[in-house]
């Protein structure tokens, strides 16, 4: 699929160009996580922007964060996702 940008929301951001956004897809992590999947945000995300993703939401979703590891003004890229779904044991 691609990038929806009617799923992504700005959550705060510092004054400094750091910005936290949170993002909602049906894509997988590895899709997202594919550089230039971003870059219609190429204008808005900085390097070093954190996104908290819940991805895959229509399959086996992974909630987790991302960080925007490279910008170049045209391409973004973010990498791979740091899993926060964790395990429940109970």
């Amino acid at each position: 699929m691609a990038f929806v940008k009617a799923d992504l929301s700005l959550v705060s951001y510092s004054g400094n160009g750091f910005h936290i956004w949170h993002y909602k897809s049906n894509d997988a992590s590895t899709v997202i996580d594919g550089a230039g999947y971003f870059n219609d945000m190429a204008n808005e995300m900085n390097v070093g922007d954190v996104i908290f993703a819940n991805t895959d939401v229509d399959g086996t979703p992974v909630y987790g964060m991302f960080a925007v590891n490279a910008n170049d003004g045209s391409t973004v890229d973010v990498a791979n996702v740091v899993s926060l779904s964790g395990s429940d044991s109970d």
